[in-house]
C-alpha cells in the first residue's frame, strides 16, 4: 500500500516508522465529536458557529471566521471573496503547497512567482515589489514552516500596487508578529486544519478577516453562492423559504461533527504551541556546532507556531540524508517542490531558475518530525542519526 507521507495514516500503516507529523487526539476530542453524533446536527449547525467564533478569537479579528471543508477550499473561497477573475494577477511564492497558486488559477487569474527570503523561506518583499504589475490584484504570502510573513512590508508593497495581501497561514495558527496574531496581519488570512497541522478538524479550513463585506462574500461562496438574508436579495417579501443565488459558489461547508473536533482542539492550541517550541529548541541545541546544517530562523518580533522543522543540509547530500533517515525509521519529508517545476506550469511556459533562492532552499531542505506528542527520546534519536550521518 502506498500513501502520501503527508497523510496522518502513514504512521499507522508503517508501524514502527516515526512520522514527520501527525494529529494529537485526546478523549475530550472524542467526547466532543460523540456529542454531535448523538445530537440533531451533523452538517452546518451550532458547532460550526462555535468553532468560527473560536477561530476569530484566536486570529484577533472582529467577525466570526468562515469555516470551510479544507485548507484548499479556504484559499479558493478567499480568492473568490477578493473577486479575483480573468485578467487579474496573483503574486505568490513557489515554496508552498500547490493550492496557494492553483486556487487563483481556478478563478481565472494568472500567477506570477516571486522569490523568497533566504533565512525564513517566506515571500521576499523586495522580490514582490519587482514582480507586481498594474494587473496585480493579490499578493499571497505563506507562513512557511510556521514563521509569519513580513506582513507590514508585504502589505505596503501590495497596497502601493493597488492589491490586497492574503496570508496563507496553513502552518501558523496561534503565531503572531510584533504582538499581532496571525489572522489580523493581512487583509485576509486562510487556515488549514489537516491532521498534520497545528490543530485539526480531520479535513477543514477557515477564512479570517476584519472586512465584513469580504466575509459575507466568502460565506456565500462556500455555500454554493446562496443567500437567505432578505437584505441581499433582489426579490423582497417572498417568504421565509426563499433563497437566491446572485453569484456562483461551491459546496465547501464544514460539517458540525468536524467543527466540534476543531473547537475542542482550540482549547489546547497554546499547549500544542509550547510543545512545538520545546521540540524546536531541542533540535537547535542538538545540532549545535554542525556548520553544514542550516537551522530555521526566528526573526525578532516573530512568535512562530512551528508546524515544520525545516533543516537544510548544505553539502549537496539532501537525498542521501532523506533516504538514510527513512531507512532508519524516521519519516522525514521535503517541503516543497517549487510550484512552477510541476508539469502543468512547465507546459504553460514557466521555467526553472525563475526564483533561485527558493530553488536552493528546496534543494537543501528536509523536514524533521514535529508534532506535540513527539517524545524527547525520539527527538534525540533523530539528532543522533543526523550527527552520525554528518560527522561520518
Amino acid at each position: 500500500m502506498s500513501l502520501d507521507p503527508d497523510d496522518a495514516r502513514w504512521s499507522t500503516v508503517a508501524g514502527s516508522v516515526l512520522p514527520y507529523g501527525r494529529q494529537t487526539i485526546d478523549e475530550g476530542d472524542v467526547d466532543a465529536v460523540s456529542r454531535v453524533l448523538r445530537g440533531d446536527w451533523l452538517t452546518t449547525g451550532p458547532a460550526v458557529d462555535q468553532f468560527e467564533a473560536g477561530i476569530a478569537g484566536c486570529a484577533g479579528v472582529s467577525h466570526p471566521a468562515v469555516a470551510v471543508s479544507s485548507g484548499t477550499a479556504a484559499l479558493h473561497t478567499a480568492y473568490a471573496a477578493l473577486k479575483i477573475g480573468h485578467g487579474d494577477e496573483v503574486v505568490t511564492t513557489p515554496l508552498t503547497f500547490l493550492a496557494t497558486a492553483t486556487c487563483a488559477i481556478w478563478q481565472g487569474a494568472t500567477v506570477r512567482f516571486a522569490d523568497v527570503s533566504e533565512d525564513t523561506g517566506n515571500l521576499d518583499p523586495d522580490a514582490v515589489a519587482a514582480t507586481v504589475t498594474g494587473r496585480t490584484k493579490v499578493v499571497a504570502g505563506v507562513d512557511y514552516g510556521g514563521h509569519p510573513i513580513d506582513a507590514p512590508a508585504l502589505c505596503k508593497v501590495a497596497h502601493d500596487a493597488g492589491a490586497m495581501l492574503l496570508e496563507d497561514a496553513a502552518h501558523s495558527i496561534g503565531g503572531s508578529l510584533n504582538g499581532t496574531p496571525v489572522g489580523a496581519l493581512a487583509d485576509v488570512t486562510t487556515f488549514s486544519f489537516f491532521p498534520t497541522k497545528n490543530l485539526t478538524t480531520a479535513e477543514g479550513g477557515a477564512v479570517a478577516s476584519n472586512d465584513a463585506e469580504l466575509l459575507t462574500r466568502a460565506r456565500a461562496f462556500k455555500g454554493i453562492g446562496m443567500v437567505r438574508d432578505s437584505r441581499l436579495m433582489r426579490s423582497k417579501d417572498v417568504g421565509a423559504w426563499y433563497y437566491e443565488m446572485p453569484e456562483l459558489g461551491l459546496n465547501y461547508r464544514l460539517p458540525d461533527v468536524l467543527a466540534a473536533l476543531g473547537a475542542n482542539q482550540l482549547k489546547r492550541l497554546q499547549s500544542f504551541k509550547a510543545r512545538r517550541q520545546a521540540i524546536a529548541d531541542r533540535y537547535h541545541a542538538g545540532f549545535g556546532g554542525l556548520d553544514v546544517l542550516r537551522l530555521p530562523t526566528h526573526r525578532q518580533g516573530a512568535d512562530p507556531m512551528w508546524h515544520l522543522f525545516p533543516l537544510r543540509i548544505q553539502d549537496g547530500r539532501r537525498r542521501q540524508l532523506f533516504e538514510y533517515l527513512r531507512e532508519n525509521g524516521v519519516g522525514a519529508q521535503v517541503n516543497y517542490v517549487p510550484v512552477y517545476w510541476q508539469p502543468y506550469f512547465a507546459d504553460l511556459g514557466y521555467r526553472r531558475g525563475m526564483c533561485p533562492v527558493a530553488e536552493s532552499y528546496y534543494e537543501q531542505e528536509i523536514s524533521l518530525p514535529m508534532f506535540p506528542s513527539l517524545a524527547d527520546s525520539d527527538i534525540d534519536r533523530v539528532i543522533d542519526l543526523i550527527r552520525i550521518f554528518v560527522e561520518g
